[in-house]
């Protein structure tokens, strides 16, 4: 990581359909090797078998998963005079907002249904139910700072 200065924030643009910037986001992630229209594809398409099948406004099923996977505090590995602590700090807005849309992708990506969006919807649902791998990678890593709890005077 280069000490010199922060990068500057990239300016992202709501997506087409709902106008959401967090939407857009998380299609961003989706994406890969640039195919955006294929990220569209899986990500809309997800977006109305959940409509389909919970019979309630997409958008706010995938704010409650969303919502229901960030993460309030994570473990930081800190050096102290040759030990290496794991210590407990709590997440920045925009961090918990990346971490909940990495877990949510990679967790679809790791399900056994035939296509990604089948995939994407199911752990959509299931985490705005507070189920799935994404929720219990959050609990982990929940679990994980309760448990080093001690080192947290090592912080800053």
């Amino acid at each position: 990581m280069s000490r010199r200065h922060r990068a500057e924030k990239r300016e992202v643009l709501p997506d087409p359909k709902f106008g959401d910037l967090v939407v857009s986001k998380f299609m961003q992630s989706v994406m890969r090797d640039g195919k955006k229209s294929v990220a569209e594809r899986i990500v809309y398409g997800s977006f109305d078998r959940i409509e389909e099948r919970m019979k309630q406004d997409p958008l706010s099923v995938f704010h409650q998963a969303l919502e229901n996977v960030m993460p309030a505090i994570e473990v930081r590995s800190r050096r102290v005079g040759g030990a290496t602590y794991q210590v407990p700090v709590e997440v920045r807005t925009e961090r918990r907002q990346a971490l909940a849309i990495r877990w949510l992708i990679s967790a679809s990506r790791a399900r056994n249904e035939r296509t990604m969006t089948d995939r994407l919807c199911a752990e959509l649902m299931d985490a705005a139910n507070n189920r799935g791998s994404a929720v219990k990678k959050r609990e982990d890593t929940h679990r994980m700072a309760e448990a080093n709890r001690a080192f947290s005077h090592y912080r800053g």
